[in-house]
């Protein structure tokens, strides 16, 4: 898949039209089965354009892996500048016509653009014989009856529901982050971890033990301030890996997060605290 910063002319692809953040199975309707994919976004919300300050579910990269795994051939993530935020839906519409001249153009049901959100469905519907495209509506996708969306997806992390959350993205949320060196107190009482950062840009989960994966092999995380052994300690996202025992400090690990097991607690002993964490190595192992 190429990747480009800016729009350059290509002839009779086929457009998928989004933000896509998360890439989830509403997005993934939209992006399956078309024929020489170009996928049209931007590399931070139009939000933050107007101040907003906005969370994703994924980085960039993880987005451009999740868009390229499901065969898009080209995939152009703009600056949302001044100049396109008052273009209205037409004018964008025309431009990546002149650009493109696509056989066709796919959006999820709600997907707006334009100033004013003057780009509709119903606009790209209308405009199909004077533009020479086909047009495809994704309608949406449910779960359980509930509508598929970025923004549920969010609130479900941020309650710390990974099981409804990763049914709606298809996959596990993650996490990535360069191992960096702790205190070691996770070594001292028996189980080593693998410490990075949670990444500011990611929508934030809250402080508590998680059931997780890293390269295949089980393991549990700790994300908070170790209240049992450390007083006012900044927050780290600690994994302890199972049947495991490599050096990885300064690799790049990605941490797979599957449910949550409990909120983060202080205990009142280092001793219950690791009879805690043999209860939790327990629940992971399952």
């Amino acid at each position: 898949m190429e990747i480009f910063d800016k729009l350059v002319k290509l002839d009779g692809v086929s457009l998928a039209l989004g933000f896509f953040d998360g890439v989830h199975l509403g997005h993934q309707a939209v992006l399956k089965n078309k024929d020489n994919l170009a996928v049209i976004t931007f590399k931070k919300h139009p939000m933050e354009i107007f101040g907003r300050k906005c969370t994703y579910l994924t980085t960039f990269e993880q987005r451009a892996k999740l868009i390229e795994s499901l065969g898009a051939n080209y995939l152009f993530e703009l600056d949302f500048t001044k100049e396109l935020s008052v273009m209205t839906g037409e004018e964008y519409l025309k431009m990546l016509v002149d650009y493109f001249h696509p056989k066709s153009i796919t959006t999820g049901f709600n997907h707006t653009f334009g100033k004013s959100k003057s780009g509709t469905p119903q606009l790209l519907n209308e405009n199909q014989e004077k533009y020479g495209y086909k047009y495809y509506q994704i309608p949406p996708q449910t779960i359980d009856g509930e509508i598929i969306s970025s923004t549920t997806i969010k609130e479900s992390i941020e309650k710390g529901n990974l099981i409804k959350a990763n049914k709606m993205l298809g996959y596990n949320f993650s996490i990535n982050g360069t191992v960096i060196h702790g205190n070691h107190l996770g070594a001292e009482i028996g189980f080593p971890t693998a410490n990075i950062k949670y990444p500011d840009s990611i929508v934030n989960l809250p402080y508590g033990a998680y059931c997780t994966t890293v390269d295949g092999y089980n393991a549990v995380t700790n994300y908070g301030e170790k209240p049992t052994v450390c007083d006012n300690c900044q927050a780290i996202v600690e994994t302890h890996i199972l049947n495991f025992d490599k050096n990885i400090y300064n690799t790049d690990i990605e941490v797979k997060f599957i449910k949550k097991i409990r909120d983060e607690k202080k205990f009142s002993s280092v001793k219950k605290l690791k009879t805690q964490i043999n209860k939790d190595i327990k629940e992971c192992s399952k």
